[in-house]
């Protein structure tokens, strides 16, 4: 460490490396999280990331952090406004990390995009004309513009795994149940949602698992216990793996030509790794799947505006839900009981014949998203049109990551591809169900052979002030 800039220099670490500065003395957590307040303050004018600063509590925290925890005095964001620490929250705390904010959400995470009309539109640190994609979108930016090394999210039908395609980030979604919901759910939508977090690099993202994962007392089920600690994965070599891949879309949406040629990378990439590679489409998604999962994403959404009605005690009024949200609870409210479990019956089939599939290849190959980051103001919609951003938002994400959200398994974008504009486009892994080990080995392998994390956006601490959009 050097005295000129610390501040930008701590920017271009990960997470555990700055924690190592902690530990050895070099710095303090109060220092490590000054300097992430100073980033925020900086860069957010430009991308409308962090949307609730929580200066004063995280300073406070950090001046009483243990200098021995494994992500000692780490600034971290997050989502959602609560009055009590879930266990997740616990979890982080324990492990040392130091919550400096809150991020910018689409409403209620219901599209991929981070343009809710409360905050305004989150932009994109590599283009900011351009969308995060969501709905982690805020914690996307943040973490792509080295506000902090990472950042909170949850995956309900992609949320994680798409703003990381978008911002040149690694996304994974952990197996279901590997990290608790509690104590407000013991899971939700049929353990379709999940937590974890958008970083940087591989070995972060492992070592937060490890400081997160495991039942909480009363959980209704967890996954099968790793073999190892996850951070031990990262570097392991994975063997020659079997990879399935494909660019068809279930729906037959013809993905955008840079989607393709990412794909084309990966797989050339992975096959000159020592990789078998088969082209394996994935068996099931039928239209009466894709209806099921409407009727189970309309259903989700009257069950989060009716948590809401009980919470508050009252209806929400005209102007108090985005159009599309409305419209969504709308057609939530006339999927009956039998409905849903139909829904989840039709799901579940489907979940069992991606087991079966996946007995043939160790992981599943596709791009994460079926085109680049989308213009601000392309995924929105209108009183005139509410379902406009529903449309328009499922033609950047026709290859259903929704399917890992299913089934309960583990899934990955890894960012090894930029188009010639300059944006990123990830590719997406899917795995086995309690399988994260071999994503996490194959992860750090194509980390070690594509570094990618030393790619620097337009709109960064590294790259001084921000330009104009």
């Amino acid at each position: 460490m050097t005295a000129t800039s610390p501040a930008t220099e701590v920017a271009s670490l990960d997470a555990v490396a700055q924690a190592d500065l902690v530990r050895r003395g070099e710095v303090t957590p109060a220092e490590l999280t000054g300097w992430a307040i100073e980033r925020i303050e900086a860069l957010n004018p430009a991308l409308n990331a962090v949307i609730t600063p929580m200066y004063d509590q995280a300073l406070a925290a950090a001046a009483a952090t243990p200098r021995d925890s494994p992500l000692a005095g780490v600034p971290y964001l997050r989502g959602h406004v609560s009055h009590f620490d879930s266990e997740l929250v616990l979890r982080l705390r324990r492990a040392g990390l130091v919550i400096v904010g809150k991020t910018s959400t689409p409403e209620f995470g219901m599209v991929p995009t981070c343009e809710p009309v409360r905050h305004g539109p989150t932009r994109n640190p590599w283009d900011t004309a351009r969308s995060t994609s969501g709905s982690s979108g805020g914690s996307a930016a943040a973490v792509a513009s080295r506000m902090v090394a990472m950042a909170h999210g949850n995956d309900l039908g992609g949320s994680l795994r798409y703003p990381a395609s978008a911002c040149g980030l690694f996304g994974l979604k952990p197996t279901r149940g590997r990290n608790p919901l509690g104590p407000e759910y013991g899971d939700a939508v049929n353990g379709w949602a999940c937590e974890h977090a958008v970083t940087r690099t591989v070995r972060d993202s492992a070592v937060l698992l490890d400081a997160t994962a495991g039942p909480a007392l009363g959980d209704p089920y967890g996954p099968p216990a790793p073999a190892r600690p996850f951070a031990g994965e990262v570097g392991r070599p994975p063997g020659r793996l079997r990879i399935g891949y494909t660019a068809a879309t279930p729906g037959g949406i013809p993905p955008h030509p840079d989607c393709l040629a990412a794909l084309d990378d990966a797989v050339a990439l992975c096959s000159s790794l020592g990789h078998e590679l088969v082209e394996a489409e994935l068996p099931g998604l039928t239209p009466e799947v894709g209806a099921a999962i409407g009727s189970v994403f309309n259903a989700a959404t009257a069950w989060v505006i009716g948590y809401w009605i009980r919470r508050l005690g009252r209806r929400p009024a005209d102007d108090e839900l985005e159009p599309l949200t409305r419209a969504y609870w709308e057609m939530g409210q006339q999927v009956s009981a039998s409905d849903y479990l139909l829904a989840i019956e039709d799901c579940q089939a489907f979940a069992r014949g991606v087991a079966r599939f996946l007995t043939g290849i160790d992981v599943w190959l596709t791009p994460t998203m079926s085109a680049p980051p989308a213009l601000i103001g392309e995924i929105t919609s209108t009183a005139q049109e509410p379902l406009r951003a529903l449309e328009r938002g499922s033609r950047t994400v026709a290859y259903a990551g929704v399917v890992a959200n299913i089934t309960g398994n583990p899934a990955m974008s890894v960012p090894l591809w930029w188009n010639p504009s300059g944006l990123p486009v990830g590719v997406h892994f899917l795995g086995r169900y309690g399988d994260e080990a071999t994503l996490l080995r194959l992860a750090g392998q194509l980390e070690a052979a594509r570094p990618w994390s030393a790619r620097v956006p337009r709109v960064t601490a590294e790259a001084g002030a921000p330009g104009p959009a």
